[in-house]
């Protein structure tokens, strides 16, 4: 299967060149002249890459691209292209994943563009895989049973080892429970 990539940028000799240069080298392209029309593409399909202009229709043009890009039910890697190279912390904080700057030279994107794809297929493996099994060493879970939890580690509840420690030194050495 191809990896369908959408590009977004409102200066038609860069979305022909680039829609060429990617077909050849095995993506499915499809492209965009407006951050509207490419927002209304990533509603539409799914892509596994997006790469935006930044600077379109209006100077927030670009923000908006990344922005749907991000809420896309599919989580496509997200570059942004521009000509006007930002700070790392400017277009990080932006959502996207990598910063293209134009002119670039071909072999140079490409290989760019295959490692943001590979890391961000790598992340996307991660993110759906299943907690680890827990039952598999003869753990329960936190209601009880033998069954592995669902939920991903970050979001299950443990007790710090300093509350357990606490809780064990308050009690007297002879002291027992009543009921």
């Amino acid at each position: 299967m191809k990896r369908r990539i959408l590009l977004v940028d409102d200066e038609v000799a860069v979305l022909l060149t680039l829609k060429a240069v990617l077909e050849i080298s095995g993506f499915e392209v499809d492209t965009a002249a407006s951050a509207r029309e490419g927002k209304h593409k990533l509603r539409t399909r799914e892509y596994h890459m997006v790469i935006s202009d930044m600077r379109m229709e209006s100077e927030e043009a670009g923000r908006e691209v990344i922005a749907a890009a991000r809420t896309a039910p599919y989580h496509p890697a997200v570059a942004l292209l521009t000509a006007f190279p930002l700070s790392d912390d400017d277009w990080q904080g932006l959502g996207a994943d990598k910063m293209l700057v134009k002119p670039m030279h071909t072999k140079v994107l490409l290989q760019q563009i295959e490692k943001m794809l590979t890391a961000h297929e790598s992340k996307l493996k991660i993110w759906s895989s299943p907690a680890p099994a827990r039952a598999a060493n003869g753990a329960t879970s936190s209601n009880g049973s033998s069954k592995p939890s669902l939920k991903p580690a970050a979001s299950r509840k443990a007790t710090p080892i300093k509350a357990v420690a606490k809780k064990t030194a308050a009690k007297p050495a002879g002291a027992r429970k009543t009921a």
